[in-house]
């Protein structure tokens, strides 16, 4: 599909760059002449006290002023504010290569919806990007996010990248900080959206004070926002995990002791193993509650998986699945009350009494569980 690029704008983020903001506007404004396309340079200006505002209406921008603080908040504000189909963004600090967007459109022009910059391909000057950054930070989590959402993409904190303006506005996207970056990829390929990937290049910035990035703070706040958008990988997995190894440890040890390679395993193992059951399935109902929470609120796009399984899964199937497991746990106490009650417990084995008493807890928590999920899950879809 060959799209129709006659308009583009070029969104610069800016916060107190009067060194370098001048010299980014005329390389943008060149390219677009050079390309011969019509548009502007757009400056979403995050409160600057220096200046940056007047430099940039004096060099023929259009200056709109972001009062909320952050990054990600200001390119919102910048996006919202465009008003051409196409945009590219990218920093005011002169370390992209903003005289260099022609590989950009020509993929938007392909039909791209996301066209990311990869730094690592493209190159990075000496001194360009911190070595923490460089070798550890932006490779560790762009694997991270490629493992976790499937993106093809190599370099996800890239600030060069182009985008349909309404395919992007389309992602709600709501990270105020730097974590904006990660948030654009990660809902740009939930969403199905065609994602390409263009070398760029990357140098020094301009400027003689320190950069806004702040390195653990920032790269905290991605990792966090990976994770958490990936309900799979933070609670279903390590939840399963759990549960299995739970469910193993029980059958080895229901009739007794039992041994495991050179581990003995007795009563101990058996109620620890329950303890993991009920640690695991809690897990595994968080994921579903979080996905279920960021479908309805429209963080993560619906999944036909989750629909089908709330479809199925009703608030009176989950009352009554609890009650039945409850029923159990409450049947399972009134025999250990019985054999604790006069000669009953003589005929008792202390084994039976632990596995009775260890299926007691366990059904009756079970059933507390789902029945208060149940209840949540239905809080959650009446919104």
């Amino acid at each position: 599909m060959v799209v129709d690029m006659s308009t583009l704008t070029i969104l610069l983020p800016c916060l107190n760059e009067s060194e370098t903001l001048l010299v980014c506007i005329r390389k943008a404004q060149a390219s677009l002449q050079d390309l011969g396309i019509s548009g502007e340079v757009l400056i979403a200006d995050n409160g600057s006290t220096d200046g940056s505002q007047d430099i940039a209406r004096a060099a023929g921008s259009r200056v709109v002023d972001v009062p909320q603080k952050g990054y990600g908040a200001a390119l919102i504000a910048g996006i919202a504010a465009s008003k051409t189909d196409f945009i590219v963004m990218g920093d005011a600090d002169d370390s992209y290569a903003l005289d260099d967007i022609g590989p950009f459109v020509a993929e938007l022009e392909k039909g791209f919806d996301l066209v990311m910059g990869n730094r690592f391909k493209g190159g990075i000057s000496p001194g360009a990007m911190p070595w923490l950054h460089k070798y550890l930070g932006n490779p560790v989590l762009s694997w991270l996010g490629k493992v976790l959402f499937r993106v093809p993409i190599g370099d996800f904190h890239c600030g060069l990248r182009a985008f349909r303006a309404d395919s992007i506005r389309t992602l709600n996207l709501k990270s105020t900080g730097m974590e904006f970056a990660s948030e654009m990829v990660v809902k740009a390929s939930l969403n199905g959206l065609k994602i390409a990937e263009v070398p760029t290049t990357l140098k020094p910035d301009g400027r003689s004070r320190a950069p806004h990035l702040r390195t653990w703070r920032d790269g905290w706040r991605h990792l966090i926002f990976l994770l958490v958008s990936s309900p799979r990988f933070l609670f279903l997995y390590p939840g399963m995990l759990l549960l299995t190894i739970g469910l193993f440890g029980v059958l080895l040890t229901f009739s007794g002791e039992s041994g495991l390679f050179n581990f003995y395993l007795s009563s101990n193992t058996y109620f620890l193993s329950i303890g993991l059951i009920l640690g695991g399935s809690q897990t595994v109902i968080m994921a579903i509650l979080a996905r279920i929470f960021s479908s309805t609120l429209g963080i993560l796009p619906k999944s036909h998986h989750v629909a089908r399984f709330q479809s199925y899964f009703t608030l009176e199937r989950g009352i009554i699945l609890s009650l039945m497991l409850i029923a159990i746990g409450i049947c399972g106490f009134a025999i250990l009350l019985s054999s604790w009650n006069g000669d009953g417990f003589d005929n008792f084995s202390t084994l039976i009494s632990l596995r009775i008493s260890g299926g007691t807890i366990l059904a009756t928590l079970l059933g507390v569980q789902i029945l208060f999920a149940s209840f949540f899950a239905a809080m959650i879809q009446s919104n």
